[in-house]
């Protein structure tokens, strides 16, 4: 089975160059794998029919069908025209050239049509010496030393309250190897929501905000708590390697405080001494019912004897309450700097657990 479609002459792919030169939208839209009507229209005011009509099409088959076009024709015809609308340099092949050299003689149309155009404008721009022209307006030297009479800037637009849709990456089309449409979705979505926040931060505050520098295991968990879908979580514990529980007690952490909270989730150290020893006095005088529980201290630690509660003591000074669950040591609530307030919200979590 086989389909024959007639090729344009040379001068004919002369006048459908000049046309789709003219006009930057015509390349545009090419580049984008699209067919525009108006390229379509211009092709043909220039005496080119760029598009085969039924009578352009020359199908043959060994079938022994008589019609015309036979069954496998006409599907061949429809293949043919499933092709055409994915890419139109499909067409253009099938017309007698090939991608790139039709991009080739593209770029040195556009080339030529520059200089033209760059020529003609400094020909007009030069004043005839019969009729000199008086330079008007004030020089840019004075006008920047004056600093004065300047319009103010325009106010900023204001500020959406939620980032817009992202692209939709997901089409019909195979992906390239190693890319997935899904994936960067997701990323065009967080972006667009982290510069809505960095902009909305600025603008409060009229200073410029630089975001925080985030190791790719904290930056995939702020994602993973920022975009909770479950194919999301799944997919960045594949690519991280990490235990689904791991990242799941990571992302709790990562709410109750960030980074901050993400290092006291992992990271045991040893405080000063008499920070300690400050938090213990404080603990004793803050404690409403007399005497407060028994803790048993290890490095950054305290854990309440008897009970499956801990505190743990970050870097920022604040303290963070624990509990074990499933023989694991989870973060359960919000930190404080107060470590009576932080304990007795700590054993009040405690009480309320069914």
């Amino acid at each position: 089975m086989s389909l024959a479609i007639p090729v344009l002459s040379n001068v004919e792919w002369d006048r459908l160059l000049d046309a789709v030169a003219a006009r930057a939208g015509h390349i545009a839209a090419l580049l984008d794998r699209d067919m525009p009507t108006e390229l379509v229209q211009d092709a043909l005011a220039a005496g080119v029919r760029l598009l085969p009509s039924a009578n352009d099409l020359e199908p043959a088959c060994s079938c022994p069908d008589w019609g015309y076009p036979c069954k496998h024709g006409a599907a061949l015809c429809y293949q043919v025209a499933r092709l055409l609308d994915e890419d139109p340099f499909v067409l253009l092949l099938m017309r007698g050239r090939g991608e790139q050299q039709l991009l080739d003689e593209l770029a040195c149309r556009n080339v030529a049509r520059a200089a033209s155009e760059a020529a003609a404008s400094a020909s007009a721009s030069v004043p005839s010496p019969r009729t000199p022209t008086a330079p008007t307006g004030t020089p840019a030297r004075k006008a920047f030393a004056a600093r004065a009479g300047l319009p103010p800037l325009p106010a900023p637009p204001p500020l959406p309250e939620r980032a817009g849709r992202p692209p939709v990456f997901a089409t019909s089309r195979p992906a390239e190897p190693g890319i997935e449409p899904e994936a960067l979705e997701t990323l065009a979505a967080d972006a667009a929501e982290r510069a809505r926040r960095l902009l909305a931060a600025a603008l409060a505050d009229d200073t410029p905000l630089t975001p925080a520098d985030l190791t790719e295991w904290q930056d995939a968990v702020r994602i993973a708590a920022e975009h909770p879908q479950i194919e999301v979580f799944a997919r960045i514990a594949e690519s991280t390697g990490r235990p689904l529980s791991e990242l799941a007690q990571a992302v709790r952490a990562w709410r109750h405080g960030g980074t901050a909270a993400l290092a006291v989730l992992e990271d045991s150290w040893t405080p000063d001494p008499s920070v300690l020893a400050r938090a213990r006095a404080l603990l004793a005088e803050d404690w409403a019912d007399g005497r407060p529980p028994q803790l048993r201290a290890w490095r950054n630690r305290w854990t309440v004897v008897g009970r499956d509660r801990q505190l743990r003591y970050g870097r920022d000074g604040r303290w963070y309450p624990y509990g074990k669950e499933d023989g694991a040591w989870w973060p359960i609530g919000q930190p404080d700097p107060d470590p009576a307030t932080a304990l007795a919200a700590l054993l009040v979590l405690q009480d309320r657990r069914p």
